[in-house]
C-alpha cells in the first residue's frame, strides 16, 4: 500500500542519495503558455535520473538476510544505475540485466557503480525475464524498475519536495512508461492536496497506459516504436495501476517529432540536457488548454549518450526550417556557381554543405544541379533565401537535407 506514513519515511531515506533538485522557474514556457512553468530538474540527480529514490528506499525495506543474498534488476539504463549506486552506498551486491541494444555509456556507468552486468536479449522484457530467472536460481532479491508499491513511494518522494517548496502547485506534469514514477507522483500529491491535477505524459508510440484505462485495466501494446526509450513499455504494472487509474488526472500523449523540438527547447532557452523520455513532460506544455496556471513539469533524466543527442539536434534544426536542402538547376557555365553563392550570401544564408552533379542531364548547356544544403535562422528566413533563388531563375526544389 502507497500510504502517508510509507511517504514521509522514504522522504527522509532518500536524501542520503539524492542531491536537492530545486524548482527552476522557466521564463521561455510560462510566456509561451500563459501559465507560471518551474521544472523539477531529476536529470541533475547524482545518477542522472529520478530512479535511485525508488531503488534506494526498496533496498532499505529489504531484510538484512535479503540483502545479503545479493539483488537483482533488470534495466536499460536508468534503473540500472539506480540500483547499482543505491547497493554501492549500503556495501551490497548488485546484478544488473542490460539488453543488448543498450548504449555503451549506460553500460559502463553501471559497472562504474560497482554492479554486475549482464548482457541478455534485445528489449527489456527479454532481460528482465533473464534476470527473474537468475534470482530464482541463485536467491537474489529482484528490484522491479517500476510495478512495485514500495518502489513508486520511493519515486512518490519528488511529489512531497514540489509541494514544500511550492505548495499552491496546480499542476504537475509526470512521464510515463511503467508507471510507478506517476502513480507515486499522483498518490501523494493527491493525499497531500485533493484540488492538484497530475497529468501523466507517455509516448504515442508506446501508449500502454491510454490503452490500459480505456479499458480499464493493464493491456499489452503488440508493438512500439518511440525514441523515448526510458519510457517504452509495452504494459503498465499490474501492482499500481489501481493508483494511476484513482489518481491521475488525464494522459497527454507526444509524438516523436514533439520531443525532437522540445529538446532544443531545452538546450537554447535553459542550456540543459534532458533525455527523449524527460522531455515529455516539456513537450505536453503545448498541449496545456488552460492559462493562468502554476504548473510543474518533471525533468525525469538526463542520460543520453552523445550519438543520439546528435541525431535529435540535426533534426531538431531541420524541423525548425533552421537546416534546409535545395535543389537548383544551372546552365554549366563559368560564374554560375558564384551567382548562386552570392545569392545565398545575400540573404544572409550560411552554405553548410554543396555537391555539383553535372551529370543530371545528358544536356549539361542546359541545365546541372547543385545540392546545397544552407544554415538559416528559421521558416522566414528559410523562405527568404528560396525566394530569391526562384526570382534568379534557378528553380529552387526544398528537398530533405542529408547531413
Amino acid at each position: 500500500m502507497l500510504t502517508l506514513e510509507s511517504f514521509e519515511e522514504a522522504s527522509e531515506i532518500v536524501k542520503k542519495v539524492t542531491i536537492e533538485t530545486k524548482l527552476i522557474r522557466s521564463s521561455y514556457f510560462s510566456e509561451l503558455t500563459g501559465n507560471r512553468v518551474f521544472f523539477k530538474p531529476e536529470n541533475m540527480q547524482r545518477t542522472g535520473s529520478f530512479k535511485v529514490r525508488g531503488a534506494y528506499y526498496k533496498i532499505n525495506t529489504l531484510s538484512q538476510e535479503e540483502r545479503e543474498h545479493g539483488l537483482i534488476a533488470a534495466s536499460a539504463g536508468n534503473h540500472a544505475q539506480g540500483v547499482a549506486y543505491a547497493a554501492g552506498k549500503m556495501g551490497l551486491k548488485a546484478t544488473v540485466v542490460m539488453p543488448n541494444t543498450t548504449p555503451f555509456i549506460k553500460v559502463e556507468r553501471t559497472k562504474n557503480y560497482g554492479a554486475e552486468v549482464i548482457m541478455h536479449g534485445d528489449t527489456y522484457d527479454e532481460a528482465c525475464e533473464y534476470a527473474k530467472s537468475i534470482a530464482e536460481e541463485k536467491g537474489y532479491t529482484f528490484i522491479h524498475p517500476f510495478d512495485d508499491p514500495v518502489v513508486a513511494t520511493g519515486q512518490g518522494t519528488i511529489a512531497m519536495e514540489i509541494i514544500q517548496e511550492l505548495p499552491l502547485v496546480d499542476y504537475i506534469l509526470v512521464p510515463v512508461g511503467g508507471g510507478g514514477l506517476a502513480a507515486g507522483v499522483a498518490t501523494l500529491a493527491k493525499m497531500l492536496n485533493p484540488h492538484i491535477k497530475v497529468i501523466g505524459v507517455e509516448p504515442s508510440g508506446a501508449a500502454c497506459l491510454s490503452a490500459s484505462l480505456r479499458k480499464g485495466e493493464p493491456v499489452t501494446l503488440s508493438h512500439m516504436n518511440t525514441i523515448a526509450d526510458g519510457a517504452a513499455m509495452n504494459r503498465p504494472g499490474e501492482q499500481i495501476f489501481p493508483y494511476l487509474k484513482e489518481n491521475l488526472d488525464d494522459v497527454i500523449t507526444i509524438e516523436d517529432d514533439e520531443l525532437i523540438v522540445a529538446f532544443l527547447d531545452m538546450v537554447e532557452n535553459h542550456r540543459m540536457v534532458v533525455e527523449n523520455a524527460g522531455l515529455l513532460t516539456v513537450a505536453a506544455l503545448r498541449h496545456l488548454s488552460f492559462q493562468n496556471k502554476k504548473v510543474v513539469s518533471v525533468l525525469s533524466g538526463g542520460n543520453m549518450d552523445v550519438i543520439t543527442m546528435s541525431s535529435v539536434v540535426q533534426h531538431g534544426l531541420i524541423q525548425r526550417d533552421r537546416i534546409f536542402t535545395v535543389s537548383v538547376l544551372i546552365p554549366d557555365k563559368a560564374g554560375e556557381l558564384v551567382r548562386v553563392a552570392t545569392i545565398i550570401a545575400e540573404n544572409q544564408g550560411n552554405v553548410v554543405k554543396l555537391d555539383h552533379n553535372q551529370f543530371v542531364s545528358t544536356n549539361r548547356n542546359a541545365a546541372v544541379e547543385l545540392k546545397i544544403t544552407i544554415e538559416a535562422y528559421g521558416t522566414d528566413h528559410k523562405r527568404q533565401i528560396v525566394d530569391a533563388l526562384e526570382t534568379a531563375g534557378c528553380r529552387p526544389k526544398v528537398i530533405r537535407p542529408s547531413l
